[in-house]
């Protein structure tokens, strides 16, 4: 049993998309971002960065204790090597593989969520801020869009982790100010994997956990408002 701690994100959603496609057993632990149920205590202790997903594996497979996993990429790089599934075994499809993987960390998921912040979130509109980050998440949807050129997934034939970290920073496309038109192979791609059995599970769990987005002043502090004391507070 996998204990998924979890919110309707989607850094959330990578990791449904995850168990759902292996079958693992799971159940969901909602952490409610917008209430601050990322800085209780018992979460910051599997959690140390306060931030959703992170899952707690009760059948590991050293079989000894629980292991608790943080962070959307190393939880996607522990579920595959647990199950031997989505990551190739050879050592230049796994290259390739982790490479997307961590453009996707490290690029689409930062700049798609600056573009969702200033253009939904801020309080204050800013139109250098929106144009800035629009303008990066097009050139991201580029750089993707030519890498599916020619292939059915990231990393060559096969669905990887890689596909499953960077689809849900597609599926919020219109707020972002994208069109997917512009972008063949990668709408393709997008379609193929919006129509697996597995993708449609994954986000009718979403369902239960919709929220309206954080634009009042409370929420926002909870979200966009934290210092070093949220999580190391003073004795």
């Amino acid at each position: 049993m996998i204990d998924l701690h979890y919110w309707p994100t989607p850094n959330g959603h990578k990791i449904t998309l995850f168990l759902e496609e292996a079958g693992l057993e799971y159940r969901i632990l909602p952490v409610n971002i917008g209430k601050g149920d990322q800085f209780k205590p018992e979460f910051l202790a599997i959690s140390p960065n306060n931030r959703m997903p992170a899952i707690v594996d009760h059948a590991p497979a050293d079989g000894g204790e629980p292991i608790s996993v943080f962070e959307s990429g190393a939880i996607l790089l522990y579920l595959a090597e647990k199950t031997g599934r989505f990551l190739p075994a050879d050592p230049r499809g796994r290259k390739t593989a982790l490479e997307w993987l961590f453009w996707q960390v490290g690029g689409l998921g930062p700049m798609a969520g600056q573009n969702h912040h200033f253009a939904i979130y801020a309080p204050e509109k800013l139109p250098y801020a929106i144009d800035r980050y629009v303008k990066e998440t097009n050139r991201l949807y580029g750089v993707l869009n030519k890498r599916l050129a020619g292939r059915a997934f990231i990393a060559g034939d096969d669905y990887t982790i890689a596909d499953m970290a960077a689809y849900p920073w597609i599926v919020p496309y219109e707020r972002q100010g994208q069109n997917l038109d512009d972008f063949p192979d990668l709408k393709r791609w997008f379609t193929a994997i919006a129509a697996r059995p597995a993708t449609v599970r994954a986000y009718e769990q979403a369902a239960a956990y919709q929220v309206s987005p954080p634009t009042t002043p409370e929420s926002r502090a909870v979200l966009f408002g934290q210092t070093a004391a949220s999580v190391a507070p003073k004795a």
